[in-house]
């Protein structure tokens, strides 16, 4: 009989316990916008998953898809200029 054993690191709670650099909280910070703009696209679109589409509906998931679109152009801008000889 051959014994199975694991090929990989066993996964340990320390190796869990890790914490965000203040580096990640800032690019969390940067994105909110766009991450709250997503989430209202989503409610707007889970709203009308079980019912027909009225064009309340129509009007509130356009609006959200424009904050989403909007929120990454602003992301996208910020990205650019922060590029040293893009954007000048």
């Amino acid at each position: 009989m051959k014994t199975i054993a694991a090929l990989q690191a066993v996964v340990t709670a320390e190796s869990l316990d890790i914490e965000p650099t203040l580096a990640d909280l800032d690019a969390i910070e940067q994105e909110m916008p766009l991450i709250r703009a997503e989430v209202e696209l989503l409610d707007a679109q889970i709203m009308t998953i079980d019912r027909p589409v009225s064009e309340l509906d129509e009007r509130r998931i356009r609006r959200a898809r424009r904050r989403v679109l909007a929120a990454r152009r602003v992301l996208a801008n910020q990205a650019t200029a922060q590029v040293p000889g893009v954007g000048a």
